[in-house]
């Protein structure tokens, strides 16, 4: 008995799967477009299966693909004629379509959704059956007559994805909605779907018309996820102050974290919108009761302040915050990153390394965590950088190598060993240690050490007193040192002695930028042109032209001229990092309701 059960078992899994291996081979031939090798195949598959419906479509479709629509109509009927099922009738009216009978199509397609009225469950399948034919006017009328019949199902996402296809996006709109009031938790998911329809402009007509759904929905039921979904609107948009007004409006409804708010406070912050970011960490501490969070928050006040002070009288106002915290909250572990914070500040801001210095070398003697001591370390070789202290910055850096190998702390700090080599004119040692980052797993770490590594071979071989390469690294320390003027004036230096060698267009780019942050757009177009005009062939000419655009969009008020820039990287730079925002940002300037 147990030979006879092993041998039909036997049998059983190797009949299973011959008919997959005959499957996939018709599969194949049908790709090919062998679709008389296919045939044969498949009608093979459903004498052996004839009431396996996935045979018996791939079969029928073979049938239509080489125009044999009356084999395919007798096969339909005589199935039809053992068992009425809507799908079949949907076919069969498919394949009188294909042969022109447009009425008879039209009465089967109509036979087909009547009879869902008798039998509900098919509501899926007979619309899915309609969609593979993109008869999409049919799909929706079944979805429709689905929401009336089954209620519980909700056929609203379906609708939502066709109706996106047809291009009717406020209905699509409509229908994504509804489908949120019938399952909020999918909220994140028609996040990703609605996201190709809006754009960042708030007078598209797609965002027009979702704005106007969810402030609808907000006045008739004020649920939680129409204020998320209105917020993550504004956040497209930029808009962060209206979203912040969703994000207040959400949290006083459910009061239990700030988590949200200080997420879109650092998002304005990122965006360049220190107002808003203010405003938001400002209400975080009116509003937190946790000594973590209210320091986070007085943290990145103290930093957005910094960056925007324009004398020393500012500075010092920062510098007493930072200290009436300190006595306030006091210096331990908790404290640290706002111990980080202001020793940067005293360096970076207020130009008084010596006090830094002093002030974190206390810190490394606080109760504190191996990794929290190397974040200390790390500043600190980055102040001595600063004084052009080399060698006692190495030390740092090697120190934090040894003690957290193959972390991502560990692997920051070997990049600014390279770094530092670098400043110094150890090129070949900075090479070295670059060559093992390349494959480092912090994926920004390893771009900026690709790139540095470049400018290095691609120049250091120039003459052999490396001068240009000397100097350009010299303007980068500057650069780093907060001396934008001397970078400026080196980087001129560079341009008049070296013309001709190949470090000219790091230089013209290196300046462009330093211009840009000195606010002197139209110095820095003149020196986006000239790479465009006369490197067009060499690494940078994607850059230029990506950064180019953005001043015309954001500084000079160039709109035209940013969208041609835009579109130049498009089709002449497909392999560009900033290919897809070109595209977007193309898209958007030439006025597409989609984006």
């Amino acid at each position: 008995m147990k030979n006879c059960l092993l041998l039909i078992l036997l049998v059983f899994t190797l009949t299973f799967a011959n008919a997959q291996n005959s499957e996939v081979l018709a599969d194949s031939y049908y790709k090919k477009g062998e679709f008389n090798k296919a045939l044969v195949i498949y009608e093979n598959l459903n004498k052996e299966k004839p009431y396996n419906y996935n045979y018996l479509f791939k079969l029928i479709d073979t049938h239509q693909q080489l125009e044999q629509f009356d084999a395919a109509e007798n096969i339909l009927i005589q199935r039809l004629e053992k068992r009425k099922n809507p799908t079949l009738v949907v076919e069969l009216g498919y394949n009188y379509q294909l042969k022109d009978s447009l009425v008879k199509a039209k009465n089967l397609y109509k036979e087909a959704i009547d009879y869902l009225d008798e039998k509900p469950n098919y509501v899926y399948s007979v619309a899915r059956k309609f969609e593979d034919h993109s008869l999409l006017d049919e799909a929706i009328q079944v979805y429709d007559k689905g929401k009336i019949l089954m209620p519980e199902k909700n056929y609203s996402i379906q609708l939502a994805r066709i109706y996106g296809d047809q291009g009717n996006i406020e209905k699509m709109f409509e229908n994504y909605i509804e489908y949120i009031a019938y399952r909020p938790n999918y909220i994140n998911n028609i996040k990703r779907a609605v996201s190709d329809f809006i754009s960042e402009n708030k007078d598209n007509e797609n965002n027009v018309y979702l704005r106007r759904l969810l402030l609808k929905k907000i006045q008739q039921e004020p649920n939680p996820y129409w204020y998320e979904l209105l917020s993550w609107l504004y956040v497209q948009e930029k808009a962060y102050n209206k979203s912040f007004i969703q994000e207040k409006a959400l949290y006083k409804r459910n009061p239990e974290s700030l988590d949200r708010i200080i997420e879109l406070a650092v998002t304005a912050l990122g965006d360049n919108d220190s107002e808003t970011s203010k405003d938001i960490f400002n209400y975080v501490l009116e509003t937190t009761q946790d000594a973590t969070t209210a320091l986070t928050a007085h943290q990145y006040i103290l930093e957005i302040d910094t960056q925007n002070a324009t004398s020393k009288k500012e500075l010092d106002v920062i510098d007493k915050a930072y200290n009436e915290l300190f006595d306030q909250f006091g210096k331990s572990e908790l404290t640290l990153p706002l111990q980080l914070a202001y020793g940067e500040f005293l360096a970076f801001h207020l130009k008084d390394t010596e006090s830094a210095t002093s002030f974190l070398r206390k810190s490394m003697k606080l109760n504190i965590s191996e990794f929290q001591e190397a974040k200390v370390k790390l500043l600190l070789a980055d102040i001595l950088v600063l004084q052009e202290r080399f060698n006692e910055a190495l030390i740092f850096y090697s120190q934090i190598q040894l003690s957290l190998k193959n972390s991502t702390i560990s692997q920051e700090a070997r990049f600014k060993v390279a770094k530092t080599s670098y400043y110094k004119g150890d090129f070949d040692w900075a090479e070295s240690q670059l060559k093992i980052l390349k494959s480092s797993t912090s994926q920004l770490i390893a771009n900026d050490a690709l790139d540095l590594k470049l400018l290095i071979s691609d120049n250091k071989w120039e003459d052999s007193t490396q001068t240009a390469l000397k100097y350009y690294a010299k303007a980068d320390l500057y650069s780093f040192q907060n001396k934008t003027d001397e970078a400026i004036s080196l980087l001129d230096k560079i341009l008049e002695e070296h013309k001709g060698e190949s470090i000219i267009d790091q230089a013209l780019f290196q300046q462009a930028k330093l211009f840009e942050k000195k606010k002197q757009y139209n110095k820095a177009e003149a020196n986006y042109l000239k790479i465009i005009a006369d490197y067009r062939e060499d690494i940078l000419a994607d850059d230029a032209h990506y950064y180019l655009a953005e001043l015309y969009n954001t500084h000079l008020a160039k709109p035209e001229e940013a969208k041609q820039l835009y579109e130049k990287i498009i089709f002449d730079f497909e392999d560009s990092i900033y290919f897809i925002e070109s595209r977007k940002k193309f898209r958007m300037l030439r006025g597409d309701s989609i984006n």
